[in-house]
């Protein structure tokens, strides 16, 4: 196996772990932690940094769009609504997913999180408006197009 391959392994492992970690205390909290959300962001930016051996730009747009897209949506929610319903937490870990994916993987990381939160909110019978912490929908779509596709290299 090749060191990269081996790099690699590892860093999807460690990001599952605290992807992991994060889908507890969301779903008991309803909270995700700068403490976890923060070094994601990092880190996916500075390995993309060292894989492309140069400017990770790729990365840093789909954390900076990943995180300004749902502060919007957020914003707007609790304008319409007088009430949250999408925290900055949810921000922070589409921007983490942005900076290891990249910013053209986040219309298909949100349309797989999305679609797994409605198919499960369906399935639950829970009354209408009821709150749903949607961290872990985000990090499973996080964790498969990790899987799936790897960091974005650039």
């Amino acid at each position: 196996m090749l060191a990269n391959e081996t790099h690699s392994i590892i860093a999807m492992f460690l990001v599952g772990v605290v992807l992991i970690r994060l889908c507890m205390i969301d779903i008991r909290e309803a909270r995700l932690p700068d403490r976890y959300t923060l070094p994601l962001i990092c880190s996916g930016i500075f390995y993309n940094g060292i894989l492309s051996s140069g400017l990770p730009v790729m990365s840093l747009w789909g954390s900076i769009v990943g995180y300004i897209v749902f502060w919007l949506l957020g914003e707007m929610f609790f304008r319409w609504q007088d009430r949250e319903g999408l925290g900055l937490g949810d921000a922070k870990l589409l921007s983490a997913a942005g900076a290891w994916l990249g910013i053209m993987a986040l219309p298909t990381l949100v349309l797989i999180a999305a679609g797994s939160a409605l198919g499960f909110a369906a399935l639950r019978n829970a009354p209408r408006g009821a709150p749903l912490a949607f961290g872990p929908f985000l990090a499973f779509a996080f964790w498969l197009l990790l899987l799936i596709w790897g960091p974005v290299h650039s």
